[in-house]
């Protein structure tokens, strides 16, 4: 191997793992955790919060304008005719609106970490649609020139191959960059538990609200699995509760499980649904748990939604669509942003407020300065 070869390696392959410092090079699937549950992106849904976190964030930047601009010498304006503004703006596609694509994409992107859609393009190279594809089917790998490709498994079509520039692939949190990992798989244990104590709870309630025991009989019996099954018949199930037992031959029941105030299952329910907030970093009062809210901080906690949790999202969607979907040539003069101003009208009287404050400063500094005889900061 000549020296420059040794200087000019191709580069690593996109993988979704941690490296050999941060956590000896061990891949994070979805699967089994601590709690003995199985924790999968359709599982991690059924649970309220999980969903609930899912809805809020991708129904808020779906509902959000998406806009292509244009840099002109007063500032920016809307490009109406430009190809792109359609498919971001209204309809990516003929099957969709631009509110269901984007719904889907973020869907995608807190379950899986990952976005793909298909870029159809026309002669000229612009961009006339997006369609989106399943990163559960989706496997990034770089081929031996050092380009990205994108292999599609379809249920019914195939196998297909996608170059680095016919895919719109927006990249979540992730070690490499090149691709994302997901929450929910990074998560799984917390996720986890949260399924285990509902199954509990369920369990629990089915079982007449009572805990499970032990059926003890004086003497000796031929069949113990009748006897439990009759019980079971008669006394098991949220339709038999608080019916009278009936006890014959000496039988006695004796519960052995812990109750669930001792187990503080509650407790666990509660906590697991701010470990998911966590998560996603979504206000607990967003998902309907306002034990820790007020009307003093519900408006400050919706505006720290806005700034920590839809933003960051939004900038790397602009980024991306900046990035894949215009050309070099156009990067010169057009731009996509998303209008959030509607999600910002809450704190009308604090802004109306910080206006205020500001122009009262100017002015007295303005004044001040004129006493003084030295310039004047601040136009009038």
């Amino acid at each position: 191997m000549s020296i420059f070869e040794s200087f000019f390696k191709s580069r690593d392959k996109p993988k979704n793992h941690s490296g050999d410092s941060v956590g000896g090079g061990r891949f994070f699937p979805f699967g089994r955790t601590w709690s003995g549950k199985s924790v999968t992106e359709r599982t991690a849904m059924q649970i309220t919060a999980v969903y609930a976190c899912v809805r809020i964030i991708a129904e808020t930047v779906a509902s959000l304008p998406l806009h292509v601009y244009e840099y002109t010498e007063s500032g920016k304006e809307k490009v109406y005719n430009h190809p792109l503004y359609r498919v971001l703006h209204d309809v990516p596609n003929d099957e969709m609106n631009s509110f269901v694509m984007r719904e889907v994409m973020m869907n995608h992107l807190l379950l899986w970490g990952n976005s793909y859609s298909q870029i159809i393009r026309n002669g000229k190279g612009e961009v006339t649609a997006l369609y989106p594809l399943l990163p559960e089917k989706m496997e990034v790998d770089r081929g031996s020139d050092g380009n990205i490709y994108y292999t599609y498994t379809s249920d019914n079509q195939g196998t297909f191959v996608f170059k680095n520039d016919e895919v719109f692939h927006v990249v979540g949190l992730g070690f490499d960059g090149l691709i994302g990992h997901s929450h929910i798989a990074m998560c799984k244990n917390a996720i986890g538990l949260s399924i285990a104590a509902e199954e509990y709870g369920s369990s629990f309630f089915s079982n007449s609200g009572t805990p499970s025991g032990v059926l003890e009989h004086p003497g000796v019996l031929n069949d113990p699995k009748k006897l439990r099954d009759s019980w079971t018949e008669a006394y098991g199930g949220s339709g038999n509760a608080h019916k009278i037992a009936v006890l014959e031959e000496g039988v006695k029941f004796t519960p052995i499980s812990i109750n669930p105030a001792e187990a503080q299952f509650l407790e666990t329910r509660k906590f697991q649904v701010n470990e998911i907030c966590r998560i996603f970093r979504v206000p607990p009062h967003m998902v309907a748990d306002l034990e820790k809210s007020s009307f003093n901080n519900i408006e400050q906690q919706s505006l720290d939604f806005v700034t920590n949790t839809i933003r960051p999202w939004l900038v790397r969607i602009e980024q991306t669509i900046f990035q894949q979907l215009l050309t070099e040539d156009e990067q010169q003069k057009y731009f996509a942003k998303f209008n959030v101003d509607g999600l910002l009208r809450g704190a009308f009287q604090s802004r109306m407020q910080g206006v205020f404050n500001r122009h009262t400063e100017r002015l007295y500094v303005s004044e001040r300065c004129a006493r003084i005889g030295g310039y004047e900061p601040y136009p009038r």
